[in-house]
């Protein structure tokens, strides 16, 4: 643990001029937006689980957990001391801590536990929650959490599979699943020479027996190139059957014979952060396999799963912004330069006002794409989640390394010493655009989305007119939006443009009718004004910047 009290009389100088220790965060009360937010939504049942959440997730000894996780990365045991082969990675004892914390709080499943009761919702305020300590953890939850519909795609899997996954027990035992009291489910896609372009993996399946279609026993060969949360106890897997294109299976550590599963981890990945996480290399040598959904509709199994998992990415995206500003704030409230206060001088309000607009702006589209998520069988909420998923993806994503490289900035020298948390958000920051797609895989999905589902756009547009009316510069956003959206030659070289403005104009038309009008006026103005060129701190000099910083900063008052 951190000291409590530094020393601050040295022999050369007395200390006078640093901030406080920050101690225990409360992520939860002490988020005036994500409270409104969150029962805008629907989700006021479920708020005692999630205050709940955000008081252990704010914890200094869950961040210290975090530090110590990420301080002591995951290593590969791929043989024990005679030379025989087990696959297995060894975690620091931290990052078992906060899977146990994850698990029991219901991060891995709380969606399927509450459905058609706010559970998306629900799911997506936890992810924010614990992607602000810790963003390794979160891989192997929102795996399991996004693989329930692929799961029950095959009623026989579904059986065996789904009592372990809803289960509320962190079980780290490396054992076959039926001996254990809860488990995990990962997933294995990209190869070397795919990427995202999966169906040109080269990754084979043939049945085992005679049998074969959903739910047969397969043998698989190939490899997969970034398998993450390699630990957990089954994966979900893209493979060619002959002729019939991509298929789908569930592949488990461990056969139905008791024997461990041809798993064969070679080397983990060095990675930039998500550094407590194992990122992994795996090969398939007739591996043992059931195939999950129709033959040759693979994508189509795990379609569901990829708008999960799109989910994850926005709201942690979201999460970790959020705690970058906690921590820009905190900073600048203490700090003092040329004889003030560095959150009383202008400019440094100006920047710090405008990221909590992007916090706040992040965190309402993403809980508005959850809650559409939690009506599927609502076409228009249907539609709306099917465009938001890509639109939230890609957007919060693309605005979090930027902000927390700024709120790290606010920090000076301080804020780029490891000792801090900001050096690791930094890090974290970037794996959220590249999982599930990244930039122009996610606008080639939205030109998909609205080129075969009119009914995408339709709804998109009525979510829009919604807040038509309330601000100018909304106004004539939507009307840019309509004029390029009418005008379909080269669409694909404009979809990043298109993609940023469906983003910008959702998140103001909500903003115009929920938030409060210092908030609203200041995110239109700033981001949908004919200036915007993306940079914090050039939020216009009459903007309410004090209305903005009191809502964003913990307990409520700068």
């Amino acid at each position: 643990m951190k000291p409590y009290r530094p020393l601050s009389s040295l022999a050369t100088h007395e200390v006078t001029n640093v901030p406080p220790h920050m101690g225990d965060q409360d992520l939860w009360a002490d988020d005036q937006a994500l409270l409104e937010w969150f029962a805008l939504f629907g989700g006021g049942q479920h708020e005692a689980h999630i205050a709940r959440v955000g008081r252990a997730a704010g914890l200094e000894a869950t961040f210290e957990k975090a530090r110590q996780a990420n301080r002591n990365a995951p290593q590969l045991q791929a043989f024990d001391r005679y030379g025989m082969r087990i696959n297995a990675i060894e975690f620091h004892p931290a990052y078992h801590d906060l899977m146990d914390l994850a698990v029991s709080h219901q991060l891995h499943n709380f969606a399927w536990h509450h459905e058609g009761n706010a559970g998306h919702l629900g799911q997506a305020a936890l992810t924010y929650l614990f992607s602000q300590p810790e963003g390794g953890v979160m891989c192997p939850m929102a795996m399991t959490y996004s693989a329930v519909p692929s799961l029950r795609s095959t009623p026989l899997i579904e059986a065996d599979w789904l009592p372990w996954v809803l289960s509320n027990t962190y079980d780290r035992r490396d054992i076959p699943v039926a001996e254990k009291t809860g488990a995990l489910i990962g997933m294995f896609m990209t190869e070397k020479q795919g990427g995202s372009d999966v169906r040109s993996n080269s990754t084979q399946a043939v049945p085992a027996g005679e049998g074969s279609g959903p739910g047969a026993e397969y043998l698989l060969t190939g490899h997969k190139f970034f398998c993450s949360a390699p630990m957990c106890d089954a994966f979900l897997v893209l493979a060619k059957t002959t002729d019939h294109g991509v298929s789908c299976f569930l592949v488990p550590r461990w056969r139905p014979d008791g024997e461990r599963n041809n798993v064969a981890i070679q080397r983990l990945k060095d990675k930039l952060g998500n550094r407590s996480n194992a990122s992994t290399e795996i090969e398939f040598e007739e591996t043992y396999g059931l195939m999950v959904g129709e033959e040759g509709r693979g994508v189509r199994t795990i379609i569901d799963m990829v708008s999960g998992n799109r989910l994850y990415c926005a709201m942690s995206s979201a999460g970790m912004m959020r705690q970058a500003v906690v921590q820009a704030l905190h900073h600048c409230r203490h700090r003092r330069v040329f004889g003030e206060r560095l959150i009383d001088q202008p400019l440094m309000r100006n920047v710090l006002a405008d990221m909590a607009l992007e916090s706040e702006a992040a965190l309402a589209l993403g809980l508005r794409v959850a809650s559409a998520m939690d009506q599927p069988g609502d076409p228009h909420e249907a539609a709306v989640a099917r465009l938001g998923t890509a639109v939230a993806k890609y957007w919060n994503t693309r605005r979090c390394p930027y902000l927390v490289f700024e709120a790290m900035e606010c920090h000076g020298g301080p804020g780029y010493i490891e000792d801090s948390i900001m050096p690791r958000l930094y890090r974290e920051a970037p794996v959220n655009s590249i999982w599930e797609g990244s930039g122009n895989v996610i606008g080639l999905d939205v030109l998909r989305a609205i080129g075969r589902e009119p009914e995408v756009l339709r709804a998109l547009m009525t979510e829009l007119e919604k807040g038509q009316g309330s601000d100018d510069h909304l106004d004539r956003a939507i009307d840019d939006l309509t004029r390029e959206l009418e005008n379909p030659e080269n669409i694909e070289t404009g979809l990043r443009t298109i993609t940023e403005m469906m983003a910008l104009t959702l998140q103001g038309s909500l903003l115009v009718r929920h938030a409060p009008p210092a908030v609203a006026q200041a995110f239109c103005r700033s981001r949908l004004g004919s200036h915007y060129r993306g940079a914090f701190g050039t939020l216009p000099r009459d903007c309410d910047l004090s209305v903005i910083l009191d809502r964003a900063i913990p307990g409520g008052s700068a």
